[in-house]
């Protein structure tokens, strides 16, 4: 009780004190309220900027090993019309055959077309793949179903649209059943993605985008394209696999099987026609990024709490000085000087907390309008919060210190003196 009692009557006087002078009080509180509005913001930022990366990565399969051909530089002097490189469907069997701890292998190969419908049309990669590439590539049906192994094996004229080509070329809906031309080949519409985006990761253009193709079986790809392609010249490419998705059973197990398939796609080549792209290493270092960059930014926001908690000791100072013959009385008629310390602690900490209250509900609405008008995801999270919070109370209480203690030394003879 005598404890509580002493706490209220400590908070009475320092409020009573801090309100008589109330612009001076105002615009301290200001530089702590920028301070922690400021904290929140930056985190929020870093915070939102690293889950769009994180999310992208994550997308492509944390247990995922994505193996794809590469074109390596061509020679200048030769010339071949036709360039072969990249993975091979041995590759793919000493993989399955080679490596432990694989659950489900995955094929794709991709042809440059336009499909139509109608009077529309859409540029796209024909993906010829396997039944069991939608559960390894982490895609989803929307509407009717993926093609199975009697498709496979029939060699049959179906496909899968992405979403973005079912707008396109079926803006209307109702794309299950039709036909689409290829050239001059045409595939029954079995279903239709329900929207996927494994989007990319640093530099490398990881799979593009799933919604913007269309997927038949594989043997039904190699029957009506064959082995080579040609773009918009005379020159042409020979690529039996352009990827080859491993998942992995433990994700513990990732890093063993990554060498494996590295010492696997050495042998017999003379160049390094492919890359290989672990999901589950990006996303640890995506996320150590964005740790680096929410220190950063906090570390930058800290500093206006830094100037904030300048300007409370500034004005701590100044109130000492006006009060030095307040203090000499309160030593006269018996206070000790633990009691003078405890009550500039006090007014100091009001301070800081009333501007970090003011500060977090400032700091929760800024991101907001930072989404809004500059359409960038941002994320306000608790420990940010806790964060900004705690940082302006301990400045306050730091800033406090020495004016406090510079006050409670006062000799009580002097200060009565004071005029």
């Amino acid at each position: 009780m005598i404890i509580e009692f002493r706490a209220k009557r400590l908070l009475k006087i320092g409020f009573k004190s801090l309100w008589r002078h109330k612009m001076r009080s105002g615009l301290t509180v200001l530089g702590i309220t920028f301070g922690v509005c400021s904290v929140i913001a930056m985190l929020a930022i870093g915070q939102g900027a690293g889950h769009e990366a994180q999310q992208q990565i994550a997308a492509l399969g944390s247990h995922n090993i994505i193996i794809q051909s590469v074109e390596p530089p061509r020679d200048e002097d030769t010339d071949d019309m036709i360039i072969e490189y990249g993975l091979r469907y041995v590759d793919a069997e000493r993989i399955n055959a080679n490596v432990p701890n694989v659950s489900v292998i995955a094929q794709a190969r991709k042809i440059r077309e336009t499909a139509r419908h109608g009077s529309r049309h859409f540029v796209t990669n024909i993906v010829g793949t396997s039944p069991w590439y939608l559960q390894v590539g982490n895609l989803r049906i929307g509407e009717g179903r993926f093609f199975d192994s009697r498709d496979m094996h029939g060699r049959g004229n179906v496909c899968v649209l992405g979403r973005k080509v079912e707008e396109v070329l079926f803006p209307f809906g109702g794309a299950i059943g039709n036909v689409i031309s290829v050239g001059s080949l045409r595939y029954r519409v079995i279903g239709v993605l329900g929207g996927a985006g494994r989007g990319e990761a640093e530099d490398l253009d990881l799979r593009g985008d799933p919604d913007s193709d269309i997927y038949i079986p594989m043997t039904t790809l190699d029957l009506q394209f064959g082995d080579v392609s040609f773009g918009s010249g005379t020159s042409g490419e020979r690529v039996e696999l352009h990827e080859i998705i491993v998942r992995v059973d433990e994700l513990d197990a990732v890093p063993h099987v990554e060498r494996i398939i590295e010492q696997i796609l050495v042998q017999g080549r003379t160049r390094r026609d492919y890359q290989v792209v672990v999901p589950h290493r990006l996303l640890e270092q995506a996320r150590q990024t964005s740790r680096i960059f929410s220190i950063v930014l906090g570390s930058i926001a800290a500093i206006s709490l830094i100037v904030g908690g300048i300007g409370i000791m500034n004005i701590t100072l100044a109130t000492v000085m006006e009060r030095t013959r307040e203090i000499g009385i309160r030593r006269a008629v018996g206070a000790k000087k633990r009691h003078i310390v405890e009550q500039f602690l006090t007014e100091t900490v009001l301070l800081s907390v009333c501007g970090g209250v003011f500060g977090i509900i400032i700091g929760l609405s800024t991101p907001y309008f930072v989404t809004h008008f500059a359409g960038m995801k941002t994320i306000v999270t608790l420990w940010s919060l806790l964060l900004a919070f705690g940082i302006s109370a301990l400045v306050g209480l730091l800033s406090g210190i020495y004016p406090a203690y510079r006050a409670a030394n006062m000799d009580p003879i002097e200060a009565l003196r004071h005029e």
